[in-house]
């Protein structure tokens, strides 16, 4: 697993922001078969990997193994490996990983390659998928600090009070972004110019 990347209260609102955009589309591509269990369950291990959130890995690991899915897989998922991956989800997957890679700003040659493959509605279905794993990994990670100094495991990389703010301010957090879902006019996802070059 990689070493967590600290995040800011900014980009925790943000992810929140988003994924609270793209839950119904991913619950429609799920009640339309365009997305399985163990293919979210894909995205979810690959993106955890980037963003090195211990509780997510465990989590994720967990209902994986429920879904079916190999030790082996999970494993090599986690350690950032895709050749298990079947050939008709590597695509979103290496997509969720250039997603959490870019914090959420991927480039826009990456999304158009996304719908090509996919088209538009599976599309939103695996961003969904990316963004709510995103949000989990970005909120866990200080519940996971909070839980490692109760156990007598400190990470010296992060802040007791910092980790404590984050992880009590979904209550703010949570409504201030539902209303926000509702009201913006923003497109649906937005893009890192500067990633064109690569």
């Amino acid at each position: 697993m990689n070493k967590t990347k600290k995040k800011s209260f900014g980009q925790l609102y943000s992810y929140l922001f988003d994924a609270s955009r793209t839950i119904n589309q991913l619950r429609k591509a799920k009640k339309n078969k365009l997305i399985s269990m163990q293919f979210i369950e894909r995205i979810m291990l690959a993106v955890t990997e980037v963003n090195g959130c211990e509780i997510c890995s465990y989590g994720h690991t967990k209902i994986a193994l429920e879904q079916g899915m190999s030790e082996e897989e999970i494993q090599l998922l986690l350690s950032g490996e895709t050749s298990s991956v079947p050939k008709d989800q590597l695509h979103a997957i290496m997509f969720a990983q250039h997603y959490a890679d870019t914090e959420g700003k991927p480039s826009e040659a990456a999304w158009e390659k996304l719908v090509h493959e996919y088209g538009l509605e599976r599309s939103y279905g695996i961003l969904g998928a990316t963004r709510m794993i995103m949000f989990g990994n970005t909120y866990l990670v200080p519940v996971g600090n909070i839980k490692d100094r109760l156990t007598g495991k400190e990470n010296v990389d992060s802040s007791l009070i910092n980790d404590l703010i984050k992880a009590i301010s979904i209550i703010v957090l949570l409504p201030t972004a539902v209303i926000h879902t509702l009201i913006t006019k923003e497109p649906l996802i937005s893009f890192n110019h500067l990633a064109q070059i690569q």
